[in-house]
Parts: C-alpha cells; sequence; structure tokens
C-alpha cells in the first residue's frame, strides 16, 4: 500500500471514533496503520486513492469535524517547511489590524482595507494591485499603528509546535509572507522559523507613506523563495511542505510535494485537496506521519 489517509478530529469537539476509521478504511480499501494520538489522529494505509474516490470518502464524514489528508508512504516527512502568516501561522490579518486601528483617525478605513483584503484572499483581483491599493489607504497616518497591530498577534494552535517539531528534525524553514516584515520579523522569532520575507512598509520619520517598497512579494515571488530554498539545501519541491490559506499562496501550495490549505478561502479549497479545515497546525505534522510523541513546543 503506497497511500496513506491521515484522519485528525477537532480534540476541542469530538474524538475519532470506530465507525469514523471504518467508514473511511472500507471506502478506500485499506487499513488502520498507526494512532499518531489516542482519540485526535490515525493513519489509514490503502493503495492510490482516486480524486472521486477521495471527495466521497470525505464526503462520508462531512458532518464530522474531522480532517482527511492523503500522502504517498515514499518521502512522507518533508525537509523544508514554507508557510505563509496571516491567517495561516497567525489568526490576524495584520494590514486589516493596522487599518482598524485607525478607524478613530480615518473613520470607515477599517472596512474599506478589509473588503480589498477578502477580494484579493479570494482571487477576485490581482494581489500586487490590492496590496498598493490597500496600503496607499493609509498614508499620512501614524507608523505607531504597526505597533499597536503587532501587541495584538495572535499565533494560531501549533504554530510553534510544527516548527519546531520540523526544525527538531532538520526541515529548514522559512515564514514568506505578502505582508509586511514588521511583522513577519516578530512571527517568526516567536516560532523559530530560520529565516523569513515580506514586504516593507515605507514611512518618512513617524508618519506612514502609503507607498510599499518595490517590487511587492506577491504569489510567484512565494514560489520563487520555495524554490530557492529548496535548491540551496540540494532538495526537490518533492521535498517540501507548504501551508497558506489565500489565493496568493496557491503557486507555491501547487508545486511543493505536500501542498497543505489551511482553513482556507473558497478558490484555494477548490482547488487543493489537502486541507486542514476543521483542525490546528498540528495536522500538517500527522500529515507528514509524525506522532503527538515526536511533536516538540
Amino acid at each position: 500500500m503506497d497511500a496513506i489517509l491521515t484522519l485528525v478530529a477537532d480534540r476541542a469537539a469530538t474524538s475519532l471514533t470506530p465507525l469514523d476509521i471504518e467508514t473511511v478504511s472500507a471506502l478506500s480499501g485499506g487499513r488502520e496503520e498507526a494512532v499518531l494520538s489516542p482519540g485526535e489522529a490515525v493513519d489509514i494505509a490503502c493503495h492510490a486513492v482516486s480524486p472521486a474516490q477521495f471527495g466521497a470518502i470525505r464526503d462520508a464524514l462531512r458532518d464530522r469535524p474531522v480532517d482527511i489528508l492523503l500522502t504517498s508512504r515514499h518521502n512522507r516527512r518533508k525537509r523544508v517547511l514554507v508557510a505563509d502568516m496571516d491567517s495561516t501561522m497567525v489568526a490576524n490579518e495584520t494590514l486589516d489590524d493596522i487599518a482598524a486601528g485607525a478607524e478613530r483617525l480615518r473613520p470607515g478605513i477599517g472596512e474599506a482595507v478589509a473588503a480589498v483584503t477578502r477580494q484579493s484572499m479570494n482571487g477576485e483581483i490581482d494581489f500586487q494591485t490590492s496590496l498598493r491599493n490597500r496600503v496607499a489607504l493609509l498614508k499620512d497616518l501614524p507608523a505607531s499603528l504597526l505597533d499597536t497591530a503587532a501587541a495584538h498577534l495572535s499565533l494560531n494552535e501549533g504554530a510553534r509546535t510544527l516548527v519546531a517539531t520540523m526544525r527538531a528534525s532538520g526541515a529548514v524553514t522559512a515564514l514568506v509572507s505578502g505582508g509586511f516584515t514588521f511583522f513577519t520579523a516578530r512571527v517568526a522569532a516567536l516560532c523559530g522559523f530560520s529565516e523569513n520575507h515580506a514586504n516593507r512598509l515605507v514611512h518618512a520619520g513617524d508618519t506612514l507613506t502609503g507607498t510599499v517598497e518595490e517590487p511587492v512579494l506577491g504569489p510567484d515571488a512565494k514560489l520563487d523563495h520555495l524554490k530557492r530554498i529548496v535548491a540551496a539545501a540540494g532538495l526537490t519541491l518533492n521535498d517540501a511542505l507548504t501551508i497558506g490559506d489565500g489565493a496568493n499562496d496557491l503557486p507555491m501550495l501547487r508545486a511543493a510535494g505536500l501542498g497543505i490549505a489551511f482553513h482556507a478561502k473558497p478558490v484555494v479549497r477548490r482547488e487543493i485537496s489537502d486541507r486542514i479545515d476543521h483542525t490546528s497546525l498540528r495536522s500538517a505534522l500527522f500529515a507528514q506521519g509524525y506522532s503527538v510523541t515526536d511533536f516538540r513546543e
């Protein structure tokens, strides 16, 4: 059996049941192989599963808060991690948070920026244009708004564990964001990423200019960083795990040996089959065959 179906339950809401495992085993022609976390995560060994079959398996558990990820048995543990930041490693959309903090100075700016963010993440407008347009709305606002937003950064569950566990296994870890270095530097330090890359906001003294340094780090640049990191490590794209939630993550999600959509926008969920819809970033470790006893904090 050359494939693995990993079932992960939302441990705050439920536990995996024998019926969950039996249902997936029957539909895949597989068998339970390993318990990765009692009541939370299990591997089911199977032969190759077609997209239609995988859809049927997922549909069978549609009323259960259980994620199902499909991986190859070969080269399962990845040696490179490239992760998005906003709404992936952190719960925040940091540019939206900057704008929300400016509401008292410029009423309506919060929703104006958030609306463009939603369009961009759903792939309705190109990322570079959306970023320039959103940043332009910040012109002449105090740069201290970044400090206010940074104070409210909230790591998603499992963020530190994902990075620490993969680094302990020798993986190169990079945070690559269409957001700003002001935030990626802080999140990278909190999680232990080896490197971080993002856009730079321009300011004159203590005032934002409403511009971002060119070139804008967008979807193609994320893919370029992935390719660079893989090549520098003497590896291939199949050795990489990428994880993200928005349309600007799609190129790197498509290219990696394992691309995972994390609580993603509809345009991403439609295209990326390996998805974390119910659970936490811990599931990206279970999908690689890590047991909970392997986790590092």
